[in-house]
Protein backbone atom coordinates (compact mmCIF):
# COMPACT_ATOMS: atom_id res chain seq x y z
CA UNK A 1 0.00 0.00 0.00
CA UNK A 2 1.25 3.42 -0.79
CA UNK A 3 0.21 5.13 2.43
CA UNK A 4 0.04 3.79 5.96
CA UNK A 5 -2.53 6.41 6.95
CA UNK A 6 -6.30 6.43 6.85
CA UNK A 7 -7.88 8.43 4.10
CA UNK A 8 -10.37 10.93 5.45
CA UNK A 9 -13.49 11.01 3.30
CA UNK A 10 -15.00 14.48 3.13
CA UNK A 11 -16.81 14.57 -0.24
CA UNK A 12 -20.21 13.27 -1.22
CA UNK A 13 -19.09 11.40 -4.34
CA UNK A 14 -16.52 9.30 -2.50
CA UNK A 15 -18.91 8.60 0.36
CA UNK A 16 -21.60 7.45 -2.08
CA UNK A 17 -19.05 5.33 -3.95
CA UNK A 18 -17.97 3.37 -0.86
CA UNK A 19 -21.54 3.13 0.52
CA UNK A 20 -22.50 0.85 -2.39
CA UNK A 21 -22.80 -2.66 -0.85
CA UNK A 22 -20.79 -4.48 -3.53
CA UNK A 23 -18.07 -1.83 -3.58
CA UNK A 24 -17.72 -2.07 0.19
CA UNK A 25 -17.41 -5.87 -0.06
CA UNK A 26 -14.80 -5.47 -2.80
CA UNK A 27 -12.87 -2.91 -0.77
CA UNK A 28 -12.85 -5.25 2.23
CA UNK A 29 -11.74 -8.21 0.12
CA UNK A 30 -8.98 -6.13 -1.46
CA UNK A 31 -7.86 -4.81 1.92
CA UNK A 32 -7.50 -8.38 3.19
CA UNK A 33 -5.80 -9.63 0.02
CA UNK A 34 -3.62 -6.50 -0.17
CA UNK A 35 -3.45 -6.89 -3.98
CA UNK A 36 -5.81 -8.71 -6.33
CA UNK A 37 -7.24 -8.79 -9.83
CA UNK A 38 -10.88 -8.31 -10.75
CA UNK A 39 -11.20 -12.02 -11.53
CA UNK A 40 -9.79 -13.00 -8.12
CA UNK A 41 -12.18 -10.61 -6.37
CA UNK A 42 -15.11 -11.76 -8.54
CA UNK A 43 -14.55 -15.30 -7.23
CA UNK A 44 -14.65 -14.03 -3.65
CA UNK A 45 -17.84 -12.02 -4.01
CA UNK A 46 -19.51 -14.41 -6.49
CA UNK A 47 -20.15 -11.77 -9.14
CA UNK A 48 -19.27 -11.43 -12.83
CA UNK A 49 -15.76 -10.19 -13.59
CA UNK A 50 -17.15 -7.41 -15.82
CA UNK A 51 -19.33 -6.11 -12.96
CA UNK A 52 -16.46 -6.30 -10.48
CA UNK A 53 -14.15 -4.48 -12.93
CA UNK A 54 -16.72 -1.70 -13.28
CA UNK A 55 -17.00 -1.25 -9.52
CA UNK A 56 -13.23 -1.37 -9.04
CA UNK A 57 -12.86 1.42 -11.58
CA UNK A 58 -15.46 3.45 -9.63
CA UNK A 59 -13.50 2.93 -6.40
CA UNK A 60 -10.33 4.00 -8.23
CA UNK A 61 -12.05 7.11 -9.63
CA UNK A 62 -12.60 8.23 -6.05
CA UNK A 63 -9.07 7.39 -4.94
CA UNK A 64 -10.07 4.55 -2.62
CA UNK A 65 -8.01 1.98 -4.54
CA UNK A 66 -5.24 2.21 -7.11
CA UNK A 67 -3.45 0.06 -9.61
CA UNK A 68 -0.78 -2.15 -8.07
CA UNK A 69 2.38 -3.50 -9.61
CA UNK A 70 1.42 -6.02 -12.28
CA UNK A 71 2.04 -9.59 -11.14
CA UNK A 72 0.72 -11.37 -14.21
CA UNK A 73 3.16 -13.31 -16.33
CA UNK A 74 1.48 -12.11 -19.52
CA UNK A 75 0.80 -8.58 -18.21
CA UNK A 76 -2.84 -8.62 -19.31
CA UNK A 77 -4.57 -8.55 -15.93
CA UNK A 78 -4.89 -5.37 -13.91
CA UNK A 79 -3.85 -5.64 -10.27
CA UNK A 80 -5.42 -3.41 -7.63
CA UNK A 81 -4.57 -2.37 -4.07
CA UNK A 82 -6.08 -0.05 -1.46
CA UNK A 83 -4.66 3.47 -1.83
CA UNK A 84 -4.39 3.93 1.94
CA UNK A 85 -4.52 1.98 5.17
CA UNK A 86 -8.30 2.23 5.46
CA UNK A 87 -10.43 5.31 5.54
CA UNK A 88 -12.42 7.32 8.05
CA UNK A 89 -15.45 9.57 8.15
CA UNK A 90 -15.54 12.28 10.81
CA UNK A 91 -18.67 13.84 12.24
CA UNK A 92 -17.24 17.35 12.04
CA UNK A 93 -17.05 16.97 8.24
CA UNK A 94 -20.79 16.19 8.10
CA UNK A 95 -22.02 19.19 10.08
CA UNK A 96 -23.89 21.73 8.00
CA UNK A 97 -23.87 19.25 5.10
CA UNK A 98 -27.19 17.36 5.12
CA UNK A 99 -26.37 15.38 1.95
CA UNK A 100 -23.09 14.19 3.47
CA UNK A 101 -24.83 13.29 6.72
CA UNK A 102 -27.47 11.27 4.84
CA UNK A 103 -24.80 9.49 2.77
CA UNK A 104 -22.83 8.75 5.93
CA UNK A 105 -25.93 7.25 7.57
CA UNK A 106 -26.52 5.08 4.47
CA UNK A 107 -22.88 4.00 4.58
CA UNK A 108 -23.19 3.17 8.30
CA UNK A 109 -26.25 1.01 7.66
CA UNK A 110 -24.44 -0.84 4.85
CA UNK A 111 -21.45 -1.46 7.12
CA UNK A 112 -23.72 -2.67 9.92
CA UNK A 113 -25.65 -5.03 7.62
CA UNK A 114 -22.43 -6.54 6.30
CA UNK A 115 -20.89 -6.87 9.77
CA UNK A 116 -24.05 -8.52 11.09
CA UNK A 117 -24.01 -10.89 8.13
CA UNK A 118 -20.36 -11.81 8.73
CA UNK A 119 -21.02 -12.59 12.40
CA UNK A 120 -24.22 -14.53 11.65
CA UNK A 121 -22.28 -16.61 9.11
CA UNK A 122 -19.65 -17.35 11.77
CA UNK A 123 -22.35 -18.42 14.24
CA UNK A 124 -23.93 -20.68 11.63
CA UNK A 125 -20.57 -22.19 10.67
CA UNK A 126 -19.00 -22.18 14.14
CA UNK A 127 -18.91 -25.98 14.27
CA UNK A 128 -16.65 -26.05 11.17
CA UNK A 129 -13.86 -24.21 13.01
CA UNK A 130 -11.33 -25.94 15.24
CA UNK A 131 -11.62 -25.94 19.02
CA UNK A 132 -8.80 -23.41 19.24
CA UNK A 133 -10.55 -20.96 16.89
CA UNK A 134 -13.89 -21.40 18.65
CA UNK A 135 -12.20 -20.75 22.00
CA UNK A 136 -10.33 -17.73 20.66
CA UNK A 137 -13.42 -16.08 19.14
CA UNK A 138 -14.96 -13.37 21.25
CA UNK A 139 -18.15 -11.46 21.60
CA UNK A 140 -18.67 -9.02 24.39
CA UNK A 141 -20.68 -5.99 25.27
CA UNK A 142 -19.62 -3.29 27.67
CA UNK A 143 -21.96 -0.57 28.90
CA UNK A 144 -19.77 1.98 30.70
CA UNK A 145 -20.85 5.49 31.60
CA UNK A 146 -18.32 7.77 29.89
CA UNK A 147 -17.91 11.35 28.83
CA UNK A 148 -17.50 12.18 25.14
CA UNK A 149 -13.78 12.81 25.75
CA UNK A 150 -13.39 9.42 27.47
CA UNK A 151 -15.12 7.66 24.58
CA UNK A 152 -12.87 9.47 22.09
CA UNK A 153 -9.76 8.43 24.07
CA UNK A 154 -11.00 4.84 24.33
CA UNK A 155 -11.52 4.72 20.57
CA UNK A 156 -8.00 6.03 19.93
CA UNK A 157 -6.48 3.45 22.31
CA UNK A 158 -8.43 0.56 20.76
CA UNK A 159 -7.46 1.73 17.28
CA UNK A 160 -3.78 1.81 18.27
CA UNK A 161 -3.92 -1.70 19.74
CA UNK A 162 -5.71 -3.16 16.71
CA UNK A 163 -3.40 -1.39 14.28
CA UNK A 164 -0.35 -2.77 16.13
CA UNK A 165 -1.70 -6.33 15.91
CA UNK A 166 -2.53 -5.90 12.23
CA UNK A 167 0.89 -4.45 11.40
CA UNK A 168 2.67 -7.31 13.23
CA UNK A 169 0.53 -9.86 11.39
CA UNK A 170 1.23 -8.22 8.02
CA UNK A 171 4.97 -8.17 8.75
CA UNK A 172 4.92 -11.82 9.83
CA UNK A 173 3.06 -12.80 6.65
CA UNK A 174 5.47 -10.81 4.51
CA UNK A 175 8.27 -12.79 6.17
CA UNK A 176 6.55 -16.04 5.19
CA UNK A 177 4.75 -16.87 8.45
CA UNK A 178 1.38 -18.13 7.18
CA UNK A 179 0.92 -21.08 9.55
CA UNK A 180 -2.42 -21.01 11.36
CA UNK A 181 -3.44 -17.57 10.07
CA UNK A 182 -7.07 -16.86 9.18
CA UNK A 183 -8.95 -13.71 8.31
CA UNK A 184 -10.37 -12.25 11.52
CA UNK A 185 -13.11 -9.63 11.78
CA UNK A 186 -13.15 -7.33 14.79
CA UNK A 187 -16.14 -5.01 14.89
CA UNK A 188 -16.36 -2.26 17.46
CA UNK A 189 -19.08 0.31 17.92
CA UNK A 190 -19.06 2.92 20.62
CA UNK A 191 -21.97 5.32 20.83
CA UNK A 192 -24.19 7.03 23.39
CA UNK A 193 -27.72 5.72 23.96
CA UNK A 194 -30.60 6.45 26.24
CA UNK A 195 -32.40 3.59 27.96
Amino acid sequence: MTSPEHRRITDLGTLKAIAHPLRLRLYRALFVARTATASQLADQVDEAVSLVSYHLRKLAEHGLIEEAENRSTDGRERWWQPSSYGFSIHDEDLRDAPELAAASAAFGRTVDEQRTGMYARFLDERHTWSDSWRSASLSSEWLPRLTADELRALGAELDAVLRAYDQRARAAEAAGDHEGRENVAIHLNGFPYRS
